[in-house]
């Protein structure tokens, strides 16, 4: 009997080691179809993550354009016009300097189809690609563009993830302008609901904010229109 009691003891710690492995392969976005290099941006992570409605944080008020639904930092403006949707600072009188913008169809609308087709690039960091954004300059739109690079980002596939389980293209360039200004562009792309989060150009004393708004994303009811 004892011998039996251990063989049945066994079987079960093997089944369950397999149940495990299996339940970790999912967790990590494996199964066919995929290229063995990782998360596609856009993957769902639905059958493990909940997809959740953006969390009305403390010193977050959400917000929406278009079905997409995303968190503002309460003591910000929010304009909500011509389809899309603008956070800015206090003290910002424009949606330029500091600001987050909020673009659905975004390359569908963009004449260059940016940033479809840029966000890889050194010089994706705009549609346009030729005026100095830097605090000094931003608002004259009149001091040219000497260079940018890309600069590496958390994590290490260049991809983020969001309030509702989806993963977007996240890039960061920094930018040189003719007059030796520099300057911070932020985006996150979501290629196939066609839909970006921009940061024109960096304020650096709310860094970890646009992470933090970027994250708060939820495009679930955008795309089920």
């Amino acid at each position: 009997m004892s011998g039996t009691s251990g063989s049945v003891r066994s079987s079960a710690a093997a089944a369950g080691a397999a149940v495990a492995a299996l339940v970790l392969l999912t967790a990590c976005g494996g199964g066919s179809g995929g290229s063995g290099g990782g998360p596609e941006p856009e993957s769902s992570y639905s059958a493990v993550v909940a997809a959740a409605e953006p969390s009305p944080a403390e010193g977050f008020t959400p917000v929406e354009v278009e079905g997409i639904k995303i968190n503002a930092p309460k003591n910000w403006s929010v304009d909500n016009t011509g389809g899309t949707l603008c956070m800015r600072p206090p003290g910002q009188d424009g949606c330029g300097y500091g600001a987050i913008q909020v673009l659905p169809h975004v390359a569908e609308n963009d004449p260059n189809k940016w940033p479809r087709k840029q966000y890889d690039a050194a010089n994706g960091w705009a549609s346009t690609p030729d005026k100095c954004r830097s605090l000094t300059t931003a608002a004259a739109a009149d001091v040219g563009v000497a260079g940018a690079e890309k600069v590496p980002v958390d994590d290490p596939q260049g991809l983020a993830q969001h309030a509702d389980g989806l993963k977007s293209h996240h890039r960061v360039w920094e930018v040189t302008c003719q007059n030796d200004d520099t300057f911070e562009v932020r985006l996150w792309f979501l290629p196939q609901s066609d839909v970006a989060v921009y940061v024109w150009s960096v304020d650096a004393q709310y860094s970890t904010l646009y992470d933090e708004v970027a994250a708060s994303m939820d495009v679930t009811a955008y795309n089920d229109r």
